[in-house]
C-alpha cells in the first residue's frame, strides 16, 4: 500500500474540508482552529494528526512544522487548504474592503508563502468575487502568484449540490499550484441534472419515524436506519464516498439527533407552510421531500449573542431539523460527531465546507500528483473519549491550556424598565 498525501487544515473548525480531504486520500496531518469547543471535535473526528487550538496570526510555521514532525508526517507539505472568515465578503450586511476581519486572509497568504506546499486550496463566501470586492480578490490572485503559484483560471464559484449533496451551498474556491508541480483543475460537475441531485427525502427520510431527544441524547442503533441508496455513505462503517476514510471505533449507535421543544403555535404554523416555502413568522424555510436544502448557516459567535441562525422546518413532521439530519444534508456520516449540544452542532455545520464537495476538490489534487488513490493506506484509529464533546468553552480551553476569554464571551443587552 502507498503511503497517503500530508493535508493542513486552517480555519478547520469542526472539519467538514478535513473530512472530504480524507475521503479523497489525504492524511490531515494538522488542523489549526481559534474556538476551543470545535478544535476540540476536530480532534475527536481526527485523532491522529496535530490539532493547535490558536490564533493563526500567532501561528509560527516553523512551531507547525515541528507539529507534524510530532505526529510522524515529515517531508513537503502536499497541500493546505483554508477558508478564512469572510464576514467582511458575505452579502448579508454591510461589506467593506478595510474590514479588520478580512486580515485572517492574509495570514493565510503568510503561511502558504513560508510553508511552501504543493498546492492550496482557498474557499470563501461568492461575495469576495462581486462588486468593489473583484479588486481585492484580483490583488489576492496576484500575492499567490507571486509567491510562485499557478492559479487556476477562471475563478469558479461551485454549488456543492452539482458535486451530489442535497443542499443549495455556494463557494468560491481558488486552487493553487506550486510552478514545479502539475497544475491542478476544478473537479467535472458529476450532477447537473436537477433529477440526478439528491433530495432530502433520500438524506434524511429513514430517521423520521424516530421521535427526536430533547434532552439527554441516548442515540439510534444504528441497525434501524436505512444506508441503502443514497444513505449508503452515512453507514457507521467507511463506505460509499467515504470509503477511504480510516475506520473509527465507535458505538453501533447513531448521535445527534437532538431538536429543540416547539410551543403548539409553532408546530401549527409549521403544519400549515407549504413545503419550499418561508414560514411568515419564523422566516424559517420549510424542506420540499423532492427537493434540496437551503443553504444552512451558522449563526452568530458567542459575542454577538450566541444566536442560532435559522433552521429549516422539516418536510414531513411541524418541527425544525435535528442536528443529525442537518449532517446528512451537509453529507456528514452517521459516524462523525459534533459537540453535544444543539447550538454548537449546528454551528458546527454551518460552518463547514460541505465534505462532498471538499472530497471532489482533493480528488482532483490526487489526480494532479499522479496518485493511485485505491493503493492508499487506510488504519484503524484509536478509540476516543466522548467526554470531551461535552465540554464547555472552560473546560475546553483548559484542555488546550489557553485562556477562555480567548473568544469574547457572550454579551447581554440590558434590558430598559
Amino acid at each position: 500500500m502507498m503511503k497517503r498525501p500530508i493535508a493542513i487544515d486552517l480555519f478547520a473548525g469542526c472539519g467538514g474540508m478535513s473530512l472530504g480531504l480524507e475521503a479523497a486520500g489525504f492524511d490531515i496531518a494538522a488542523a489549526v482552529e481559534f474556538d476551543a469547543i470545535h478544535s476540540l471535535v476536530h480532534h475527536f473526528n481526527f485523532p491522529y494528526g496535530a490539532s493547535i487550538c490558536k490564533d493563526i496570526a500567532e501561528l509560527n510555521p516553523q512551531d507547525l512544522l515541528r507539529a507534524l514532525s510530532s505526529k510522524g508526517f515529515d517531508g513537503e507539505i502536499d497541500l493546505i487548504a483554508g477558508g478564512p472568515p469572510c464576514q467582511g465578503f458575505s452579502h448579508m450586511g454591510k461589506r467593506q474592503l478595510d474590514d479588520p476581519r478580512n486580515s485572517l486572509v492574509f495570514q493565510y497568504l503568510r503561511l502558504i508563502k513560508s510553508l511552501k506546499p504543493k498546492y492550496f486550496l482557498f474557499e470563501n463566501v461568492p461575495g469576495i468575487a462581486s462588486g468593489q470586492h473583484q479588486k481585492f480578490l484580483a490583488e489576492l490572485i496576484i500575492a499567490f502568484e507571486k509567491i510562485g503559484y499557478s492559479i487556476q483560471k477562471p475563478i469558479a464559484i461551485l454549488n456543492a449540490s452539482h458535486y451530489g449533496a442535497p443542499q443549495n451551498r455556494k463557494r468560491l474556491i481558488l486552487i493553487g499550484s506550486r510552478l514545479d508541480v502539475n497544475p491542478a483543475l476544478y473537479p467535472q460537475k458529476t450532477h447537473l441534472e436537477i433529477n440526478s441531485i439528491p433530495t432530502c427525502e433520500q438524506a434524511i427520510g429513514d430517521l423520521i419515524t424516530h421521535y427526536p431527544y430533547r434532552k439527554y441524547d441516548q442515540g439510534i442503533q444504528a441497525t434501524q436506519l436505512d444506508y441503502s441508496g443514497f444513505r449508503k455513505s452515512f453507514a457507521l462503517q467507511p463506505s460509499g464516498e467515504f470509503n477511504l476514510c480510516h475506520q473509527r471505533q465507535i458505538s453501533p449507535f447513531v448521535y445527534g439527533h437532538i431538536g429543540s421543544n416547539h410551543s403548539q403555535k409553532s408546530i401549527d404554523r409549521f403544519q400549515a407552510t407549504p413545503s419550499g416555502t418561508v414560514e411568515s413568522i419564523s422566516r424559517f424555510f420549510k424542506l420540499s421531500a423532492h427537493g434540496q436544502c437551503n443553504t444552512l448557516r451558522a449563526g452568530t459567535t458567542r459575542d454577538k449573542g450566541a444566536y442560532t441562525a435559522p433552521r429549516p422546518i422539516h418536510y414531513g413532521v411541524p418541527r425544525c431539523i435535528t442536528v443529525r439530519e442537518a449532517a446528512r444534508l451537509h453529507t456528514f456520516p452517521d459516524w462523525f460527531r459534533f459537540h453535544h449540544t444543539i447550538w454548537h452542532g449546528f454551528r458546527e455545520i454551518g460552518n463547514a465546507v460541505i465534505p462532498f464537495l471538499a472530497k471532489s476538490l482533493g480528488c482532483e489534487i490526487i489526480k494532479a500528483m499522479e496518485l493511485n488513490s485505491q493503493a492508499l493506506k487506510t488504519y484503524i484509529l484509536s478509540q476516543q473519549d466522548e467526554k470531551i464533546l461535552h465540554y464547555n468553552m472552560m473546560q475546553s480551553s483548559k484542555y488546550w491550556d489557553i485562556p477562555d476569554n480567548v473568544i469574547p464571551k457572550r454579551k447581554r443587552l440590558r434590558q430598559s424598565r
